[in-house]
């Protein structure tokens, strides 16, 4: 079942410039991977999926709620995090709605699939398929820490990620630097 397996190597690479004891959303969190490695970290984490078997094993690592994000309301409204965590799901309207998330100093870790996944495998449909830059077009009220797009091997795959914060002033650059990775 998705979300049982290992943490996304991009989450664990750049979770460091989560504050301590962060509210951390995992939007379509399967099983709860990255919930439980948060959790671990000693974050509070919150996951919304509308898979309620997958719930069932998340709620383990801490408060889940069933939604259809795609086809309702976002439970989430007015609310903000510390750090928003979304992999390997990709609905392009929510995408703003996931930027508006954050709180000031909250960190964006976001990671999924690309164009050109469709020669490799599936996901195959334009729909479930980032375009070039894209992720950064989607977060450019935030500032960018980090960004890949293209081609990984083992799995062959076509991915785009992005860490991206949301500034609590012009002075929180330093904060960000990649000295600190």
């Amino acid at each position: 079942m998705h979300g049982t397996e290992n943490p996304s190597a991009w989450l664990q690479r750049w979770a460091h410039l989560i504050a301590d004891k962060s509210q951390v959303l995992d939007v379509a969190c399967g099983a709860g991977r990255h919930m439980r490695w948060l959790a671990a970290q000693g974050h509070t984490v919150h996951g919304v999926d509308r898979n309620p078997d997958a719930l069932a094993l998340a709620q383990v690592h801490g408060q889940v709620t069933c939604a259809d994000i795609e086809n309702g309301p976002w439970p989430f409204s007015g609310q903000t995090y510390g750090a928003v965590v979304v992999t390997h799901y990709l609905w392009r309207p929510l995408l703003p709605v996931i930027v508006q998330s954050l709180a000031p100093g909250g960190v964006l870790v976001y990671e999924t699939f690309a164009a050109g996944n469709e020669t490799v495998g599936k996901p195959s449909r334009p729909d479930f398929l980032l375009q070039p830059g894209e992720l950064l077009s989607a977060t450019q009220s935030l500032r960018t820490v980090a960004y890949e797009d293209g081609f990984e091997s083992s799995p062959d795959r076509f991915v785009q990620r992005i860490v991206a914060v949301r500034l609590q002033s012009t002075e929180d650059v330093s904060r960000w630097l990649l000295s600190k990775a």
